[in-house]
């Protein structure tokens, strides 16, 4: 394999990625299948990952995370994506949940709460989608009205991740009607709420180990203090931490394509045809070389997004173009890997078949490949 150089970690991150490397490789690659075939990872894996220090690394120490950055957070996405683990949410819990309850909790409800998500006591969810809303967040129907000292929650959710081991969800409601995007509000539900309900674990084409479900919530009562920010702020804050979550794709879409590349040359090089190793045929050495070359474009393109991002200057129309860019990068790099792997790319027990099948939502979630160039679009002609 080649290596390309990276400059935005220093010694503290090494260290760190040797731990969480040996954590996926003893905690996680070996039961994954297992989880895969029961749709759902176990919460003691979550509590082993907060006893380690993986879960909202950049949670600072005064709010009772292990005071690390937001690197060490993207460390462990990439490690996870080394060994094809598509199941344990940590990124979604640490890189998209907290941020909301970080900057726009109350500082009871961030005592009450962020402790818990470090340490793996609480998982976290983020409910936007609806059934008859996608991408457009300003349509969604789950209402929230006060009533007293409490906002009540009615409404439906679905597509969530984290939707079954959740204890805790940062809901998007509409508290105004009549105001379009200006009228949503993001509350914080506990789902031990009277009210509160899940529907069915929905089973997906990829990413299998992953609990994904259907969020109800009737009459479901929750205190003021659980209100994130201020009332009618939901849609900015969303759009605003919507640049860190397409972030986060790239940097899963350019891990995963990373490791099917690793898998694919260790492959080829064993497969035997016509009396000799695959990896010696002019078509496999050519692709895999086309492969390398997008990989280690997305490598660079990936690492400077994270140097804007931990700058402050990556805007959202850069990082709708990442997000766009890795993943369907991705895409192409698992096709060919599993080409190369011939009838073993489509059977399961193969980890490039299920990189095949879990690599199709990154051009669907976060925002579709339409809406990225949608908004990298506008960011051109408007």
């Amino acid at each position: 394999m080649l290596q390309f150089p990276r400059t935005i970690f220093g010694p503290e991150h090494d260290a760190f990625r040797d731990q969480v490397r040996r954590f996926c490789e003893k905690e996680i690659a070996p039961h994954h299948s297992l989880w895969e075939s029961e749709h759902r990872v176990p919460t003691e894996i979550w509590r082993k990952a907060g006893e380690n220090g993986l879960l909202c690394c950049w949670i600072g120490e005064e709010d009772g995370g292990p005071g690390g950055d937001l690197l060490c957070d993207l460390i462990v996405s990439e490690e996870l994506g080394r060994v094809g683990a598509t199941g344990p949410g940590f990124p979604l819990h640490s890189v998209i949940v907290a941020p909301y309850i970080v900057h726009h909790g109350t500082l009871a409800l961030k005592k009450r709460i962020l402790p818990g998500m470090a340490s793996g006591e609480n998982i976290g969810a983020i409910a936007m989608t609806e059934p008859s809303t996608g991408s457009d967040v300003a349509a969604i129907r789950t209402s929230a009205r006060e009533d007293g000292d409490a906002w009540v929650i009615n409404g439906q959710k679905t597509f969530i991740t984290n939707g079954y081991n959740s204890n805790l969800i940062v809901v998007a409601c509409k508290t105004d009607a009549s105001q379009g995007a200006r009228g949503v509000s993001l509350f914080v539900v506990e789902t031990d709420t009277p009210g509160f309900s899940r529907g069915r674990n929905l089973e997906k084409i990829g990413q299998y180990a992953q609990d994904t479900a259907e969020l109800f919530f009737d009459n479901v009562r929750v205190p003021r203090e659980n209100l994130l920010g201020e009332v009618g702020q939901g849609f900015r804050y969303l759009m605003k931490g919507l640049a860190q979550e397409r972030l986060l794709v790239s940097v899963q879409c350019q891990a995963r394509a990373e490791a099917a590349l690793e898998w694919t040359s260790a492959y080829v090089k064993e497969r035997r045809v016509f009396d000799r190793p695959l990896s010696a045929m002019q078509n496999t050495r050519f692709k895999l070389a086309e492969v390398a070359a997008d990989i280690h474009a997305g490598r660079a393109y990936c690492d400077k997004l994270i140097q804007w991002h931990i700058a402050g200057a990556l805007d959202p129309a850069a990082a709708s173009a990442g997000k766009l860019w890795h993943s369907e990068m991705l895409g192409r790099v698992a096709d060919a890997c599993l080409q190369l792997h011939g009838g073993y790319g489509y059977m399961r027990e193969y980890p490039i078949s299920r990189a095949f099948v879990d690599a199709r939502i990154e051009r669907i979630y976060a925002g579709t490949s339409e809406i990225m160039k949608e908004v990298v679009a506008r960011s051109l002609l408007d």
